[in-house]
This record gives structure tokens, C-alpha cells and sequence, in this order.
């Protein structure tokens, strides 16, 4: 038997190995019997706010040497505060349970009440959604669900050991109202093993290989997010890796090819595959890449699936996501949850998550009753595309599409694509040229404004000869309009290019309809049109719509701004927050690169032309639906083009896409805007303002430095911000 000296030395080494803490209610409790904020508490130990509500409601605790310090601090206020007449002696952290806190002893008081409300000046958090009652999942990601029960409850979340947990930072949303997903919609694990998510919350993951993560990642971590639409699907959880990360579970730091950077995949045979596979898990046909997926088949009405984002392999592109690859894992966090909350849980690029956004706001399928045997099957969710594909009309397809191919079609093919157009040196004025400055406006998400109440086709195209013009039906249309004649210092609102078309060529409904209204006869030759039609893109517009609108008001810009202090307000709008900054990058590019995936062209060098392209097996491949938005979009931009020659007589001097460059007396839009003698800006032309289709500044220059670029045939509007522009075309 082990002598009484023996004991009291193993219970000292006990003692030593790392100090102990009393629970987290008991924390709560001594620092409001000492009357001090959590913000006080905060700025003592130089941390955050949110980080001391985390030690206190039991998501994280402190590391050394913030750790000792936070010991000394409570044992003095134990020394001062005791519970109920006696000290409470510091105990070892009991193991949490699926409520915020931790459990404490029968003589502690009861948890102390949430915390107040975040200050005044705190960015406005996104109102999560309403958790709609889910639907089983029993087949890869991807398909239709059926209609089932509603899930298990999500199983409790055990911490593991907080010795290597690291102090988290504040973030900008709010926690998720759902309670199977107490943590939020996503994580991102460093090397260390501390996984950061949203709202200042660190777990401890302790996988050491990709299926171990998977595993943890379902069962422990607490993350996803509820769907958007109760005939949808719920977000998977996403778990984004940082370099350490991914090598630490035996990813590669880089991958290697001949291929584009996006298509490249783990080879078959590499470990990390070969792990997955082993642990009975599976891949998607897109192999393991920057952003891949991993799953089996639904258990107990629970969809197993998880998303992986290796930031290494270049998950998140810079030009969407600037400068976010830079930042510490706890602002990664930041930055993806406030885009999860407001947009989605990403799902791969921007383009990717603009075109999934569709879908989740429009799921192709809904619960109906089989008359028949009584059970619920899925059926078709109207105002939905279904879940089969359908091809183009040959005139609405791409060159290489096998309706093209296949039927030798050369009966030309619609072109409505976004304006690249320069005004012809020769018509510019004297008076013009005199002008000191060259100003570029930017139409705020112009794709997204022409997405407003846009009606599109639904179903399959029918072919008509000789119909009459509707304006009403979306399709495309044969018809000539080189009849129509405007004045030529503005562009022809018929050709991306801006000149007159020669003849008879192919029209999205909008540009047709345009021509009516500037009171041209119209008179189709053919027409391939739609009968089911709907506004499909109206909840992703008003989505998207309220993110952008939301994100730039947190960064100071918001509607209640006379047009002087929105100016002030857009210059330093990037500098109050990069944070958020590059959320608004990130909204603004899935509203572009969704309407591109619409379209999207085959990739890879080994495809051979008249062979269908994984893309053509989507419901989602619509290329009539991308060139309605572009049409509306083009002839928006002309419309305003004419109005802002009849309220002032000035005619641009280029445009690209959703910019335009104007010249100016001053360096300033207000410098030749149309405004009343009220000063209200005038109806019908350009207007600045923060949300989509009104204007903001794009840039501005000399005035003989864009007659220069003219004279070389080169855009000033590529060039007016002081750099290349990316030619915003929707691909």
C-alpha cells in the first residue's frame, strides 16, 4: 500500500501540471460580485469581449500565460466573494454538455443571464432564417431529396483538452438559432488543432488524418446551417484548412499540373484518397480538390456529407476573396461566416455558390402525395427549373453544344453580351475636349439590378415562323433592326459592341422590346420561345440584394447619405474594415460569376467539340436565362445613356460593361449629374447611390489622357480606376 507521503506527492504532480480553473458559472459569478464588466475583464487580460463570454459560458479557455493570469484573478475574488458563506475550492473542468454551460456544483448559483446586446457601433448582424423542418437525405450530394421525418437531434459536442486552444477574436454575425448547429455554419482548423469559427468560437479537433476529420466534423464540431427554403436542403458543414492544417493531415502544401489551377485533383492512388475510400467514405466525381466533398449515404435521416476548403491549393481566389488568404484563421472565419450568414455556406468559387444560391432558393423538388399508395414522393416545385436538364434553342446554345453540332446549325446565334464600347475620337466636340477631367461612374451590381423582376423561361423552347413581337414572352427572336437610327455618339443598345447591326440577327426579348419602346417597328422573322415562365431569380436578387446593401452599411455607406457624404463614405469604405471589405468583393463577384455559370463553356484540354460537358447535365445550364439578365442589363445602361443626353447634353466617352466615363468640368460625378433647383438628383439618368443599379464612382482622370487612349483604340473605362478592370461580361 502506497505510504500517506506517496499519495500527497502523486496529488501535488497533479496540481502542478496546469492551473486549474473553477467552473464556468462560478467565473460569471465572481466577476459580477466584484462589479466588473466583461469589457473591463477583457481589456485587463488583452483580449476580446467575446473571448471572456467564452470562458464564461464554457466554449473556450484561456492559454498560457493568460491562463495564470485569469487563476490569479479569481482566486483573489474567491478569496472576497465566497459562495454562500464559503470559499469555492477551484476544480479541473468537468466535461460539457450539449447546453452552453458547463455543469457546476449543487451549492453554486445559476448561470448568469446572456449577455447584453453588442454596442451601437457594432456591424448589424444577418437575421439567421428560420429553421424549416428538414428532409432526408439518401443519396449524394446533388439530388433531389425526399420527403422524410425531421432530424435527430444533433449529438451533445465534447471538448477536448483545452491546453492547446488559443484566445479566439470577435466577429461580426451572431450565433446560429438553429440548436443542431450551435457553432455556426463552419470552421477553420489550423495546424495547431484549434478550430476557429464564427463569433469568437475555438474547439479543439483532435484528427489527425482527413477521415478522422470528417468523423469529428459531423459528430462533435456542432457546425452546418439550416436551408433557406423548407423544400430545400440544409448547408453542409464546411471545414476551411489552412496550410498547417492540410499538411498536418497529410495533404500536399501545393498541387502540381499541366491542368488549370481549378481542375486540379489529387491523383487516384494518393494516401489521403486512399484513407477516405478505407474509411468507408466517398468522393464526388470531382475527385479531392481545393474544394471537395466527402460522404455516404444518410443515416438516421441525416445527411453525412462534408465540405473541405484547402486555402493552399487556392480554395479561395484572390480576386473574390482579396486578402483573406492573408489573414489569421480567426478572421478567415469571420470573413466566411458573414458571407454564410448573409449569402450561403460556400460550396466552391463565387461562381459556384452564386449558381448554388439559385438552387437553394428554388429547389427543384417539394413533398407531394401519391394518391395512389398515400406516401409523400417528391414532385416538381413550381416556379423551379425541375431536375432535368434542357437543351437550348441552337441560336441561344454555345458553337461547340451538340445541337449545334449535331444539326449543322448556322443560322447565327444570340449576342447579347455586356457593352465594350469607345465613341469615335472624330465625334467628339471642341467643347468637349476643353473639359479638364475624364470621370468614370459604376453602376453598383448592375447584373443584379436587371435580375429585379425579371421574367424568364421555365420550360423548353418552341420553335415559331412569322410570329408577332410580345414583349411579354421570353425567348430569342429573329428580326432586323438596322433600321433603327440613333445618334452615333451613343452606342447602339443592339450589339455588345455599340455599333449598328447590319441586318437580320438573333435578340433576346429585352433588346427587342427596347427597340419598340424607342418607337421602331418591329416584325420577327422566327422566334424560339417559352411558354412556362416565372420569375425565377427574384429571391436570389433579394438575397443578394440585402447582403450587399447590409455589408456596405456596416462599412459606413448606407441609404440615409446625401450624395456629398456618400462620396466621402465610398472613399474610405475599404479602410474601415478589410474584413468586410472583402465580403462585399466576395457578394459581388458570386452575382457575376453565378450569371456566367449559367453559360458555362467545356474545360480541359481533352474535350473534343459536339461532346456534352458535365455542366449540360444541370437544370442550371441556361444560357437563355444569362442572356435575358444581360439584355435587361445592356439596355438599362443605354436607357440611362439617352436620358442623361436629354437632361444635360453630355454624351460618355466609352463604356465597359456596368462603367462609364464621362467627360467633366471637375473631378467630381456631382460636377455633371442632372440635379434640380432643389437638388434633388433628376429621375431618368444616372443617380449615386449604395444600392444595385445606382451609381458610385469609378475613377478619374485628365481628359487628354482618355482622348489619348481613344486615339490608340483602347477603353478608358477599362483604365479609369488607375488599373486594369475586369471585363464584367458574365462569364
Amino acid at each position: 500500500m502506497a505510504s500517506e507521503e506517496e499519495l500527497f506527492a502523486s496529488v501535488d504532480a497533479l496540481l502542478e501540471e496546469e492551473p486549474q480553473l473553477p467552473p464556468p458559472a462560478e467565473r460569471a459569478r465572481l466577476r459580477e460580485a466584484a462589479g466588473i464588466t466583461q469589457a473591463r475583464l477583457a481589456l485587463a487580460l488583452k483580449t476580446s469581449t467575446q473571448t471572456v463570454k467564452n470562458y464564461e459560458n464554457g466554449r473556450s479557455e484561456p492559454k498560457s500565460p493568460r491562463l495564470e493570469a485569469y487563476q490569479r484573478l479569481l482566486k483573489g475574488w474567491a478569496a472576497k466573494y465566497p459562495a454562500h458563506g464559503a470559499p469555492v475550492p477551484p476544480s479541473a473542468s468537468a466535461p460539457p454538455t450539449p447546453s452552453p454551460a458547463r455543469p457546476v456544483p449543487a451549492s453554486a448559483p445559476p448561470a448568469p443571464a446572456p449577455a447584453p446586446p453588442a454596442p451601437a457601433d457594432t456591424p448589424r448582424p444577418e437575421a439567421p432564417s428560420q429553421p424549416p423542418t428538414p428532409a432526408a437525405e439518401s443519396s449524394p450530394p446533388g439530388t433531389a431529396p425526399a420527403p422524410t421525418p425531421p432530424h435527430a437531434p444533433h449529438p451533445p459536442y465534447r471538448r477536448t483538452p483545452a491546453s492547446s486552444r488559443r484566445p479566439a477574436t470577435k466577429t461580426v454575425a451572431t450565433p446560429a438559432a438553429d440548436p443542431r448547429y450551435p457553432h455556426g455554419p463552419l470552421l477553420v482548423l489550423d495546424g495547431d488543432g484549434s478550430a476557429y469559427g464564427v463569433d469568437g468560437i475555438v474547439l479543439d479537433c483532435p484528427a489527425a488524418s482527413v477521415p478522422q476529420l470528417v468523423e469529428w466534423t459531423l459528430r462533435e464540431s456542432g457546425i452546418g446551417a439550416p436551408r433557406l427554403h423548407r423544400n430545400g436542403k440544409d448547408s453542409d458543414p464546411l471545414v476551411v484548412l489552412t496550410p498547417a492544417a492540410a499538411v498536418r493531415l497529410g495533404l500536399p502544401e501545393r498541387l502540381e499540373g499541366r491542368e488549370q489551377r481549378r481542375s486540379l485533383r489529387l491523383p487516384h492512388d494518393h494516401p489521403v484518397v486512399a484513407q477516405v475510400k478505407k474509411a468507408g467514405w466517398q468522393l464526388t466525381q470531382r475527385g479531392f480538390g481545393p474544394w471537395a466533398r466527402i460522404y455516404r449515404k444518410a443515416r438516421e435521416d441525416q445527411r453525412q456529407c462534408v465540405q473541405l476548403a484547402v486555402l493552399p491549393w487556392d480554395a479561395l481566389d484572390e480576386r473574390s476573396w482579396p486578402g483573406v488568404t492573408e489573414m489569421e484563421p480567426p478572421e478567415i472565419a469571420r470573413v466566411l461566416g458573414v458571407y454564410a450568414r448573409r449569402v450561403l455556406t460556400p460550396r466552391g468559387s463565387t461562381a459556384v455558390s452564386g449558381l448554388e444560391l439559385m438552387t437553394a432558393l428554388r429547389p427543384p423538388t417539394r413533398a407531394v402525395r401519391d394518391e395512389t399508395t398515400g406516401n409523400w414522393v417528391p414532385g416538381h416545385n413550381p416556379g423551379s427549373l425541375g431536375t432535368q436538364p434542357v437543351d437550348p434553342a441552337p441560336p441561344e446554345a454555345t458553337p461547340e453544344h451538340p445541337v449545334v453540332v449535331d444539326s449543322g446549325w448556322n443560322g447565327g446565334f444570340l449576342d447579347e453580351e455586356a457593352y465594350q464600347w469607345v465613341r469615335d475620337v472624330d465625334l467628339l466636340s471642341d467643347e468637349e475636349c476643353h473639359l479638364p477631367y475624364a470621370v468614370g461612374l459604376d453602376l453598383n451590381t448592375a447584373f443584379l439590378a436587371a435580375a429585379a423582376r425579371l421574367t424568364v423561361g421555365l420550360s423548353g423552347p418552341e420553335h415559331f415562323v412569322g410570329p408577332q413581337f410580345n414583349p411579354k414572352i421570353p425567348g430569342s427572336w429573329l428580326v432586323d433592326l438596322s433600321h433603327v437610327e440613333l445618334d452615333p455618339r451613343l452606342p447602339s443598345p443592339f450589339t455588345p459592341s455599340g455599333e449598328p447591326p447590319a441586318g437580320p440577327a438573333w435578340y433576346q426579348t429585352h433588346t427587342v422590346a427596347y427597340a419598340q419602346e424607342l418607337g421602331y417597328n418591329v416584325r420577327p422573322l422566327e422566334a424560339y420561345l417559352r411558354r412556362a415562365t416565372g420569375a425565377y431569380l427574384d429571391p436570389w436578387h433579394d438575397r443578394l440584394k440585402t447582403a450587399y446593401v447590409d455589408t456596405l452599411a456596416d462599412l459606413g455607406v448606407t441609404r440615409d447619405l446625401d450624395d456629398r457624404e456618400f462620396l466621402v463614405a465610398m472613399e474610405r469604405h475599404k479602410d474601415t474594415d478589410p474584413a468586410l471589405a472583402a465580403v462585399l468583393t466576395a457578394i459581388k463577384a458570386t452575382v457575376k460569376g453565378g450569371i456566367g455559370k449559367l453559360r458555362e463553356r467545356p474545360q480541359g484540354r481533352h474535350y473534343k467539340q459536339g461532346e456534352r460537358w458535365p455542366a449540360l447535365e444541370r437544370p442550371t445550364w441556361r444560357p437563355d436565362i444569362r442572356a435575358a439578365v444581360i439584355s435587361k442589363a445592356r439596355v438599362n445602361m443605354h436607357r440611362k445613356l439617352l436620358n442623361m443626353a436629354k437632361l444635360t447634353g453630355r454624351y460618355p466617352l466609352a463604356v465597359l460593361s456596368d462603367c462609364v466615363v464621362y467627360p467633366s468640368p471637375g473631378p467630381s460625378p456631382l460636377d455633371f449629374l442632372p440635379y434640380a433647383a432643389s437638388g434633388k438628383p433628376q429621375p431618368g439618368g444616372f443617380r449615386l447611390g449604395p444600392t444595385p443599379g445606382l451609381a458610385k464612382p469609378e475613377g478619374v482622370q485628365e481628359m487628354l489622357w482618355a482622348v489619348d487612349l481613344m486615339e490608340k483604340g483602347l477603353n478608358p473605362a477599362r483604365h479609369v480606376k488607375g488599373g486594369d478592370a475586369v471585363l464584367d461580361d458574365g462569364e
